[in-house]
């Protein structure tokens, strides 16, 4: 197995699924997220070699974005194989895939993979700041959310299946609070969270400009 040459085909693998995304899961994010997690493994003891691949591949199985996930897990194992992947890399790799997304809070704890975690990390901090926001909006607008209803307040996750918190009418801004907020104080390194943590506070920000904005016709004179 060359490494360079199995990620470069990573890149590219990834780049065919990802290119023509319009959810906020696009290549662009996927080559955040590797250089998020490559700068939070220097502070690690981790395999680089897996945090770069885990990152590049962190969404091909995604529930969210392919309907047919059997057949998402089978080119990916066939991928895999073809790149002669050693099974117990194949083994992590699949491991991380698995829980490495939010899942509506049902995937805590399940993550035992340190490189896992530093993926998941800088996937996280790629859902804050001001990338963040944009990406809320635009997965929102895809899958034809509102902004924001004022009626429509943020659910409790603890109470909620899975499938409730991925099926069940939402707004955009409830996202902020059902999941982007509660990011930070989830992150599994040092150095993840000292990234989160700024990209947080710009959050606060503008959920306060937001809503500041959202009132205005509610002023008196």
């Amino acid at each position: 197995m060359n490494k360079i040459e199995v990620i470069q085909s990573a890149e590219e693998y990834a780049q065919q699924l990802h290119e023509s995304d319009t959810t906020g899961h696009d290549f662009e994010h996927i080559l955040r997220v590797r250089h998020i997690a490559l700068q939070i493994a220097k502070t690690e003891e981790v395999d680089s070699f897996v945090v770069e691949l885990a990152s590049l591949l962190h969404d091909t199985v995604d529930k969210k974005l392919f309907k047919d996930l059997n057949q998402a897990w089978q080119h990916l194992n066939n991928w895999m194989n073809a790149v002669s992947l050693p099974l117990n890399i194949q083994q992590e790799l699949v491991h991380i895939l698995k829980y490495i997304s939010y899942n509506g809070g049902k995937n805590k704890g399940k993550l035992n993979s340190l490189a896992g975690k530093v993926v998941q990390d800088a996937d996280r901090i790629d859902a804050l700041g001001a990338i963040g926001i944009a990406r809320t909006f635009q997965f929102s607008g895809h899958f034809k959310e509102p902004m924001h209803i004022s009626s429509i307040k943020p659910r409790d996750l603890n109470t909620m299946t899975a499938e409730q918190y991925h099926n069940e009418p939402n707004t955009a801004i409830n996202h902020f609070y059902e999941k982007l907020l509660l990011l930070k104080d989830q992150m599994n390194t040092t150095k993840g969270y000292e990234i989160a943590e700024t990209r947080h506070d710009f959050m606060i920000q503008f959920l306060n400009q937001f809503f500041d904005e959202w009132h205005i016709n509610q002023e008196q004179d």
